[in-house]
């Protein structure tokens, strides 16, 4: 049985969505252990339950509120009450929809960096026209050095090498062109080091070239990583709404529609965010999982599926002793 602890009160959607998101889990996944944070009027039900323990507190991180004020004032909200359940080792991994930059924040503060690691970063999966790849960082650091990008493709590296049993997985650099000029000054000196190092760099990559498939793992600031993944979760789904739009205008349209019904339904589950359920926040001392802050009941199932399998895998062990390996080896470049 594994231990997972659930943000009850994270998300837009929150409490209703990530309720019953927990029952799906529930049913679907009988190793699975389920501790819920929140407030108690909604954790009555699920008391009674097998498999579910409660954890009551009045307090929640409004997704527009300061990270660093909250950890200031608010150390019993939900985030970091679950956190400290991993802290304490009475659960494996923890799951939230919440404010991204609370989780990010007390994670570090709360669990820890990994030794070695400067910057924890989120990695989150993308499908492409052949495997899915690894886009990091989307999010945890809005600015960051040269040396925290060559570190965030070494764990992104580590990571799909030590969890999914991807060798030698091919690293590309987020930039406006292919040529090792281009880019602003973060880029440009991020891309020595990765020329320098010993991981399988592709060199720069365009962010047209994104979906290609062509390489397993993006790097890029935070900024930029959350923007594209903003952007290519809104295009996946203006593309479905047009596709519906432009169908009722004909009944040629409708049938055709009808007919390649199984490779709509087949192209939409591939480009849907939920089916990944959260990203993993690589470089601190636990298994954490960051979800949409938009997730629905199914997204929120899916975040538990990964959660799961993580701890299951027992990520941050094997990604710490993955990265003191490669550091001892003489990997670590020089900030």
């Amino acid at each position: 049985m594994y231990r997972i602890v659930l943000d009850v009160m994270g998300g837009d959607n929150a409490p209703q969505a990530v309720l019953k998101g927990a029952e799906l889990a529930l049913k679907s996944f009988p190793d699975l252990y389920l501790l819920l944070v929140g407030k108690e009027e909604f954790l009555k039900k699920f008391e009674d339950l097998p498999r579910v323990e409660t954890i009551s507190t009045e307090e929640f991180i409004r997704m527009d509120e300061s990270p660093s004020e909250a950890l200031k004032k608010k150390r019993s909200a939900s985030i970091f009450k679950g956190l400290e359940q991993i802290k304490e080792n009475k659960a494996e991994a923890f799951v939230s929809a919440g404010n991204s930059g609370a989780v990010v924040a007390g994670s570090i503060f709360i669990l820890g960096r990994l030794a070695g690691v400067r910057r924890p970063a989120i990695a989150t999966m993308l499908p492409t026209l052949k495997e899915p790849m690894v886009l990091i960082d989307a999010g945890a650091n809005v600015d960051s050095k040269p040396y925290d990008l060559y570190q965030f493709g070494l764990m992104a590296s580590l990571f799909l090498e030590s969890i999914w049993n991807k060798p030698n997985p091919k690293v590309a650099l987020l930039s406006i062109g292919e040529e090792s000029g281009k880019g602003n000054q973060l880029v440009k000196e991020a891309h020595k080091l990765f020329q320098n190092s010993r991981l399988n760099y592709y060199g720069n990559i365009e962010g047209r070239d994104l979906y290609k498939g062509e390489v397993d793992i993006v790097v890029c600031d935070g900024f930029i990583g959350n923007i594209c993944l903003k952007l290519s979760e809104g295009l996946a789904e203006t593309i479905m709404e047009m596709l519906k739009n432009e169908v009722k205008k004909s009944y040629l349209y409708i049938l055709g529609m009808y007919l390649s019904k199984g490779a709509l339904k087949a192209f939409k589950k591939k480009t849907d965010w939920r089916e990944y359920g959260g990203a993993p926040l690589l470089g601190v001392r636990g298994n954490v999982i960051i979800s949409h802050g938009k997730s629905d009941a199914y997204a929120i199932k899916n975040a538990i599926k990964q959660a799961l399998h993580f701890a299951k895998m027992e990520l941050y062990k094997k990604l710490e002793k993955a990265i003191m390996e490669n550091i001892l080896e003489g990997e670590k470049i020089e900030e």
